[in-house]
């Protein structure tokens, strides 16, 4: 039974620009469905052009059936039929799609409530059946809780579970496990997986993650530029791709296995290798100008014993970080993995000098950096030696001004340049990152995601810090976006000897950036080693676990 049928969609901006051009598109019962492609090839624009929310007069072409009925041009109250019966939607954002005022219970009831005419008790214990269904541990406790006490992950099942509320036939997910760890992405997939076998549903996939894709999808359609460029089953789409598109993407994607495939073997996302023009990392006491040893000379980062607890009020203490102890080389490159709350972010944040330690040692160059900065001069001399890149680029630029003033101003405080040198010099970093020049008068809020981290890339580097800290930095980006950003850091980090910490939940990128690999649980690390032992031979138990969530393609 097909629950989809998308024909000839078209999408025109007032002004003439075709966003979307002759899409086709159609979903069965009981299949999965992935939709790939970079920002701004049009995936989402489609996915909402099924529950038409899309603004009136947007659609100049084609046919949508959801089930059965015709959702473009339909009448609102034929419209609430598709979405109350029919078909349901998870977005990317859990946060943007919750009211934070509001419990869970609210959430969860308010539909079956007012649409569905379901009594209070009624819909309370339907409420915990789904709530159950999606994992989440205490269903009746966190019926009275609020958004912000809820990680990122255990919402997203919240909001899984209130889609699952009008028992769509068709569940879309636009790009729903974003950002997660790996172990938090895999539970949210099987959760997906057993609702949709459970119930028999259709889900269409978004995502621009092609490994995911590989996992779950059974039929795939690559999206560039608005269009279809590809369509077929997955597994011949990503072992035998023809669209030079496809291709592209299958060879920016990292890979996390240690060893290629087999010769003859299919290549999946999963094993494919970095293009060999990447530039290889720099192994650890090795010098990134010359490749001569450097073993002899101190390392630019050292911690020993380093400690953080938070003591909220009202609520029992939490250690954060406990007896963290790690070495960077200069020129080195550091990963730091783990899933939410292992304590990778607060490591980082005293390292960089967010977050003051409790106890333990931090040196960055020999100079000590535990204690509190004494007056500007030495808070300058610090945010000079070590930059961060953080991991929501939206936040980290002031939205006020343009972001090539952003990076001058970085170079005005820190460097010599002033007027024009330090106008041009902004203009060149910004090409350096893949961003051309009139983007330099341009606010973030006219910025993708991806263009936004890449300034706040460009800004880091400005001033040539002997120390990078990336703290998720492209964990959001298009795989595309992520292979130029991380091309980027590679030919830096070996013109400049640029030290990196790097953290991250994708295990194919940090180890294509990283020599050595620490593992995080819980606030202590229970492993460490050169990050191509590690992931190839992982000795404790969590490192194996952390590696085998990552999705692999099913035939694999």
């Amino acid at each position: 039974m097909t629950l989809l049928s998308i024909e000839d969609l078209t999408i025109d901006l007032p002004g003439g620009r075709r966003l979307l051009d002759g899409i086709t598109i159609r979903v069965e019962a009981g299949e999965t469905v992935g939709l790939v492609g970079e920002s701004g090839s049009g995936k989402s624009l489609t996915a909402r052009a099924v529950l038409g929310l899309l603004p009136g007069g947007a659609v100049t072409g084609g046919s949508v059936r959801c089930d059965g009925r015709e959702a473009l041009g339909a009448p609102p109250r034929e419209l609430r039929a598709v979405r109350r019966e029919s078909a349901a939607m998870i977005f990317q954002d859990p946060r943007a799609g919750i009211n934070p005022m509001r419990t869970i219970g609210d959430h969860m009831t308010e539909s079956l409530r007012l649409c569905r005419g379901v009594g209070a008790g009624a819909a309370r214990a339907a409420a915990l059946e789904l709530l159950g269904a999606v994992r989440l541990p205490r269903p009746a406790d966190h019926l009275g809780q609020y958004p912000h006490e809820f990680s990122g992950g255990m919402l997203q099942r919240v909001m899984i579970a209130g889609a699952l509320t009008s028992e769509p036939k068709l569940l879309i997910c636009d790009e729903p496990t974003t950002a997660l760890d790996v172990t938090t992405q895999a539970e949210i997939i099987q959760v997906l997986q057993e609702q949709r076998a459970a119930r028999g549903m259709g889900m269409l996939f978004i995502t621009h993650d092609l490994n995911l894709a590989a996992s779950i999808c059974d039929r795939v359609y690559v999206m560039s530029g608005g269009r279809v460029v590809e369509q077929g089953g997955a597994r011949a789409i990503f072992t035998a791709p023809s669209a030079d598109y496809t291709k592209h993407l299958i060879a920016a994607t990292p890979s996390v296995a240690v060893a290629s495939a087999a010769a003859g073997a299919p290549v999946a996302p999963a094993e494919v290798v970095a293009p060999a023009e990447v530039i290889a990392p720099v192994a650890p006491g090795v010098a990134a100008e010359s490749g001569a040893p450097r073993a002899s000379e101190p390392p630019l980062v050292l911690v020993e014993g380093l400690s953080k607890t938070y003591h909220p009020r009202g609520r029992a203490a939490v250690t954060a970080v406990r007896g963290a102890s790690l070495a960077i080389p200069r020129g080195g490159s550091l990963g730091v993995v783990g899933e939410s709350g292992s304590g990778k972010s607060t490591l980082a944040r005293m390292i960089i000098g967010l977050e003051q330690a409790d106890a333990g040692v931090l040196r960055i160059g020999g100079a000590e950096r535990t204690a509190v900065p004494r007056g500007r001069r030495e808070r300058l001399a610090r945010a000079r030696s070590a930059q961060m890149v953080f991991q929501d680029p939206y936040l980290s630029l002031d939205p006020r001004i343009p972001v090539g003033r952003a990076i001058e101003d970085a170079l005005r405080l820190h460097t010599p340049l002033r007027g024009g040198e330090a106008a041009r010099r902004a203009v060149e970093l910004l090409a350096e990152v893949g961003l051309p020049a009139e983007h330099a008068q341009a606010l973030p809020r006219t910025l993708s995601g991806g263009q936004r981290q890449r300034v706040a890339i460009a800004r880091a580097i400005a001033i040539e810090p002997e120390l990078l800290v990336m703290d998720e930095a492209t964990s959001a980006l298009d795989v595309s976006v992520q292979a130029q950003v991380l091309d980027l850091l590679a030919r830096v980090r070996a013109e400049q000897g640029l030290t990196i910490l790097f953290i991250s939940h994708d295990l194919g990128v940090v180890r294509r950036v990283c020599d050595e690999t620490l593992v995080m649980r819980q606030g202590e690390i229970v492993e460490s080693g050169p990050t191509e032992a590690l992931l190839g031979a992982p000795q404790h138990e969590y490192t194996r676990m952390l590696i085998d969530s990552v999705p692999r393609p099913a035939w694999a």
